[in-house]
């Protein structure tokens, strides 16, 4: 069965990206994983997915009927994490979400999306927000 890998944060780009991550994985009967990583403490960083929201998400996955795997990793880079899970699962997609940076803004704090535009070995689907 061919997987597609989402980057998941529970914010506006990471909603628009598991959304489009749903209907391309019914359009492909594919499975997904749901990658939620932060190098920050899961306590104070607003990225990670807490205890309480995983099984709210692995609910709605479910009923959307799905074949997925939720993954939260605290253990690094987010964008080595995305694109080595994309690389180790043979993933035929990864599905980000971006949403619009300034110049000075993309130079000063770097961009994880951007990082896994260029380094991802399979396509990437952007979705804008």
């Amino acid at each position: 069965m061919p997987t597609i890998v989402v980057a998941y944060t529970p914010n506006e780009q990471g909603e628009a990206a598991l959304e489009r991550a749903i209907e391309e994985a019914g359009l492909r009967s594919a499975r997904l994983v749901v990658v939620n990583a932060t190098k920050g403490e899961a306590l104070v960083d607003p990225r990670y997915l807490s205890d309480s929201d995983a099984p709210l998400l692995d609910a709605r996955l479910a009923e959307a009927g799905v074949e997925h795997e939720i993954e939260r990793d605290l253990s690094g880079d987010p964008a080595d994490i995305v694109v080595d899970r994309a690389r180790e699962l043979g993933a035929e997609l990864v599905v980000i979400g971006l949403r619009r940076r300034t110049p000075v803004g993309k130079l000063v704090l770097g961009s994880v999306s951007q990082r896994i535009l260029l380094d991802a070995t399979v396509p990437v689907l952007a979705v804008h927000v």
